[in-house]
């Protein structure tokens, strides 16, 4: 099975989206299962022993596999210091045995589903972070991860069955801004998920970062607090 759910940002929610009581469909699962965060996981923040603590109850007490793309408020000088392994058809950074950094623009296979992942995304609190304490320029991707999802997407023929991704496109967005107080501005990376949108054939999208559980029109779906299998 699989199941998504949004932002983390660490403990305490991490633990308390994740205990029995309000998973409790956990109990039937195993490490062939899967539980996506779609981003700021929160636990690749500073290595002291919270981090530490918490990385090694997933692997040992939880029963399913961990797997998380990244965020805006992730510490990517020490994430892409994780070796980088083939997993289910793409390329993962390997926390530990059952938790996983799903990298951007892959493509993935898990139990017969075909995903597309991209993470990162502006910080619109940046003035009040400093960087490499808490906030790093890594949030937005390179010109070479945009070129490389798309490639990997064609070679797919532009045919998946869900994408995740911590941001949306642009019209996306514009529909979240009408609903939501929101005072994100679109940027390049709302431009790159809108030629996706209108070129891919997917049945699910799944996001994050604005923090509300709702539907969106095209098939998408911003999830926070929600834990909902797919």
């Amino acid at each position: 099975m699989i199941y998504v759910t949004g932002d983390t940002h660490g403990m305490p929610w991490l633990s308390r989206r994740l205990n029995t009581r309000s998973f409790p469909q956990q109990k039937q699962l195993t490490k062939q299962d899967t539980v996506i965060i779609v981003g700021d996981f929160g636990l690749i923040w500073d290595w002291q022993k919270e981090d530490q603590f918490w990385l090694k109850w997933l692997d040992e007490v939880k029963p399913f596999t961990t797997v998380f793309i990244d965020g805006n408020h992730e510490n990517f000088d020490l994430l892409e210091q994780f070796p980088i392994e083939q997993w289910n058809g793409g390329h993962v950074h390997r926390i530990n045995d059952s938790v996983l950094h799903l990298m951007r623009g892959q493509v993935y296979t898990i139990e017969g589903k075909r995903l597309f992942t991209f993470g990162g995304a502006a910080s619109h609190d940046r003035e009040y972070r400093k960087e490499g304490k808490s906030w790093w320029a890594r949030e937005l991707p390179s010109a070479e991860e945009y070129e490389y999802g798309l490639q990997q997407l064609e070679k797919y023929n532009w045919d998946v069955d869900v994408v995740i991704t911590h941001t949306c496109s642009r019209e996306s967005l514009a529909w979240i801004t009408q609903h939501y107080n929101t005072n994100v501005e679109p940027d390049v990376m709302h431009d790159y998920f809108q030629t996706i949108q209108d070129q891919l054939n997917y049945r699910q999208w799944w996001f994050g970062h604005f923090h509300q559980d709702v539907e969106l029109p095209n098939r998408q779906r911003l999830i926070y607090y929600d834990l909902v299998q797919i």
